[in-house]
């Protein structure tokens, strides 16, 4: 499925819409260029997962950021971005599969720089510059979810 948006504003809509029925244990693989919208698309994801958004920015340097919903039951969300890693051995060396088993979900930026890290049962996010702030947004795996 490919939706369109116009402003930042609609992008996070989309990424809460998306994620509000998001199963604990989800990997979402998020492809795309340099400020295509990944970002602003997760923050979206934490609003709709009930986490607070305005925390959310990209974890370029840290790799990963934790969100949770400070004790309030909320699954967490862990957002990766795999800009600066070389591989897939890289993500598991990191421990991948300790937050795997966590039971939140996994939001993985720049996922083109870790192939074959995922199992296949990943949600596929793809994001285009269409415009100067208008993007194109291609859902695999996550249709019923918008």
């Amino acid at each position: 499925m490919t939706k369109f948006t116009h402003s930042e504003a609609e992008t996070e809509a989309l990424g809460a819409a998306f994620a509000a029925k998001l199963p604990a244990g989800a990997v979402v693989a998020l492809y795309g260029d340099l400020g295509c919208g990944k970002t602003a698309f997760v923050r979206g994801m934490a609003r709709g997962m009930g986490l607070d958004e305005r925390e959310v920015n990209s974890p370029t340097f840290t790799i990963v950021n934790e969100y949770d919903g400070g004790g309030g039951g909320e699954k967490p969300l862990f957002h990766f971005d795999m800009y600066r890693l070389a591989s897939a051995d890289e993500l598991f060396d990191i421990g991948w599969e300790d937050y795997l088993s966590r039971g939140g979900v996994c939001a993985v930026e720049w996922s083109e720089n870790v192939p074959g890290a995922f199992e296949g049962d990943e949600y596929v996010v793809r994001f285009r510059k269409s415009g100067e702030t208008d993007r194109e947004i291609e859902l695999e795996g996550g249709q019923e979810l918008c």
